[in-house]
């Protein structure tokens, strides 16, 4: 530190809290530790009093607590189209927030070996976070006052390797197809009550079902119409009812005879465990289990926003869900602020 006068300390680095007083009005502090002084700063700065301040000396290793965090912040910044923006450094932090609505990626590994360095941290929601537009995806900050050039050009290296850490994802407008299996709604001994529930869930993403189908529970029927409706250039087709193992439940067995590559059936995850994803082509067919009326998060909420950004999803995908699969039921739901979903991580795909 060293003490300077307050005309000459534009630019430089303050050592210390200043605190300010306004007798019976305001009693606190005015310029926190840290603070990079600015012209307009020194009118207040001799009002209150002060004449000389004591301030940081940067030598030329040196980085300032606001520079650092911008520039760890410009680091975790994916390659290409990310979709985030920063804010303006203030007090050592800085917020990157979300440019449109998607989902949030995030590099973990990336993400764990910065934060192993020591004196930055970079914070984000969970990987696959469904985010909207403007909301705050992750921050940085330096924990010192000031760091060495070598830290941050450390973690600069990391994040370059990884070809940055964090992008939005967004979201593309698909052409869905519905097909509603199940004998008893197929001869109107009951209402559908699927249709309602699937239509409103893909529509929040912006994406629309174009075509919707009620078929018997006649696997033959059921795969005849996915082929069907696969011709009609969809890009998703999502079968509802028959999912269970039960002899006249025979969707899963529809789905397979149209020739699908079938990725999983029966996920790690509860509501939802009696779910099917299978390809054909590149056309993703999604059997929805019974709870997806029911519950207002389940295993389809998890797979939806990743298909809709035009992910592929694995097997290894879908296991990795299972550390966070277990829906809490909260009297309240709050998905996506909650831990459903969220700590799963399958390291090889």
């Amino acid at each position: 530190m060293k003490k300077i006068r307050v005309e000459d300390s534009i630019g430089q680095v303050l050592a210390h809290d200043l605190t300010k007083i306004v007798p019976g009005q305001f009693k606190g502090r005015r310029f926190k530790k840290g603070h990079i002084i600015r012209p307009e700063d020194v009118p207040e700065l001799l009002q209150m009093g002060k004449e000389h301040l004591y301030v940081l000396e940067l030598g030329p290793d040196d980085i300032h607590e606001d520079e650092a965090a911008l520039r760890l912040a410009r680091a975790a910044l994916a390659v290409g189209n990310h979709g985030i923006e920063l804010t303006e450094p203030k007090e050592g932090k800085v917020s990157l927030v979300a440019r449109r609505a998607g989902l949030l990626k995030v590099n973990l590994p990336a993400l764990q070996e910065v934060n192993q360095v020591g004196e930055v941290i970079l914070a984000t929601l969970h990987n696959n976070y469904p985010v909207r537009e403007g909301q705050v995806v992750a921050g940085t900050r330096l924990i010192p006052l000031v760091t060495k050039r070598d830290v941050i050009e450390r973690i600069e290296g990391i994040c370059r390797e990884a070809e940055g850490i964090l992008k939005v994802v967004a979201y593309r407008p698909m052409r869905a197809g519905l097909i509603t299996t199940g004998s008893e709604v197929y001869k109107g001994r009951i209402k559908d009550a699927f249709g309602p529930v699937v239509r409103a869930k893909v529509a929040q993403y912006g994406s629309q079902v174009v075509e919707e189908r009620i078929v018997p529970d006649d696997a033959e029927i059921i795969s005849r119409s996915i082929l069907e409706m696969a011709g009609h250039k969809l890009d998703l087709i999502l079968l509802t009812g028959g999912m269970s193992v039960d002899p006249d439940d025979v969707t899963p067995a529809g789905i397979r005879m149209s020739g699908a590559e079938v990725i999983t059936y029966g996920a790690p995850v509860l509501p939802g465990a009696m779910f099917m994803l299978a390809y054909l082509d590149n056309i993703p067919l999604v059997g929805l289990p019974g709870c997806v009326m029911y519950y207002r998060a389940t295993i389809f909420d998890l797979v939806l926003a990743r298909i809709l950004t035009g992910e592929r999803l694995t097997r290894g995908d879908i296991a990795g869900m299972a550390a966070g699969g277990l829906c809490l039921e909260c009297s309240e739901c709050r998905y996506p602020a909650c831990p459903f979903g969220k700590g799963g991580y399958y390291p090889s795909r």
